[in-house]
């Protein structure tokens, strides 16, 4: 090979290389920046809640803290609808959304005030569900709960989908209190958000 070309397509790889790099800061930066701003001075008219793992109808530790953030929501005036998301694994006997209304029921939440989501299987798949339930039951401005690394996602896949949503993050949950949990569920959504960018 030519030295000229080899020279060139060794610029042309650190350049690549360099631009993913700035990319990828960029992208950090707006997933810590969206996961610090916390929106519920906005009127809304849902707390919608997303869903993450549940062990036979109890809520994980990072669950829990997204339905103590959103049930407070609720109870404290933030909206009269709370809805509740997520499907289960196979051989569940419960879904995500099922553990999630008898949580938050249990802590004071009436449950003609819940609706439930509970076939999604991931943040689109839920969201898209979402976006049915809350065109049915006329409600137009909903405030999403989940982690704060996960937030600048879900409020990028909502407004694709045609939902005018907010975002009030949890600051209690595992995932993103120390810093090593925390680099763990940025580097998921680096991975995610690069899927939802470039993906198919």
């Amino acid at each position: 090979m030519p030295r000229s070309l080899s020279g060139d397509l060794v610029r042309l790889a650190l350049s690549a290389l360099l631009g993913l790099a700035l990319l990828a800061g960029y992208t950090t930066f707006r997933i810590w920046q969206q996961g610090e701003r916390d929106e519920r001075a906005v009127p809304v008219d849902a707390v919608v809640v997303l869903g993450a793992a549940q062990y036979g109808g109890v809520p994980s530790p990072i669950f829990r803290a997204r339905l103590d953030h959103a049930v407070e929501l609720v109870l404290n005036g933030a909206a009269p609808w709370l809805v509740v998301t997520g499907g289960g694994q196979p051989g569940d006997r419960f879904s995500e959304a099922e553990a999630a209304r008898a949580y938050a029921v249990e802590h004071g939440v009436s449950a003609d005030r819940i609706l439930a989501e509970t076939t999604g299987r991931d943040t689109r798949e839920s969201l898209a569900n979402v976006a049915v339930l809350l065109r049915r039951n006329g409600l137009d401005r909903p405030l999403f709960v989940s982690d704060r690394t996960h937030m600048l996602r879900v409020l990028l896949v909502a407004r694709e989908l045609g939902i005018a949503g907010r975002g009030s993050p949890t600051r209690t949950s595992p995932a993103d209190l120390e810093p090593g949990p925390r680099l763990e569920a940025t580097l998921h959504e680096l991975a995610a958000l690069g899927g939802y960018f470039f993906g198919p």
